[in-house]
């Protein structure tokens, strides 16, 4: 199943832009993709998903299946976060067994959207 891994790579995350240097969605995002992605799984950078106030965000959604948003997230949750975009990927529906979701994603979801109707 096709899932994506969205990555707001404008996240400052609290932090004051330093010029020059990646804010903390960038480097998200670069650890993310070091990594090598969930069979299943394509990471897109976007620019913004307004979790402004929640540090770095991520959004995991697929066709017909519930979307979520996680936030608080830093480079060093790049594993926990494959490994839940994986698990997500593995899913007819997006709903993953609670017990099975990475800690982060129990204790980090900001928000959790239906599928759309076509």
């Amino acid at each position: 199943m096709n899932a994506k891994l969205y990555v707001c790579t404008t996240c400052r995350a609290g932090e004051p832009v330093v010029e020059g240097q990646p804010v903390p969605g960038a480097r998200l995002h670069a650890a993310l993709t070091a990594a090598d992605a969930p069979d299943g799984v394509t990471i897109v950078p976007t620019e913004c998903l307004s979790a402004c106030s929640n540090g770095c965000a991520v959004a995991l959604a697929g066709p017909g299946r519930w979307s979520y948003v996680y936030g608080r997230l830093t480079d060093a949750d790049a594993p926990d976060i494959l490994s839940g975009a994986a698990a997500y990927a593995s899913t007819a529906d997006g709903i993953v067994p609670w017990r099975e979701r990475p800690v982060i994603f129990r204790k980090q979801s900001l928000a959790r959207i239906p599928p759309q109707e076509n």
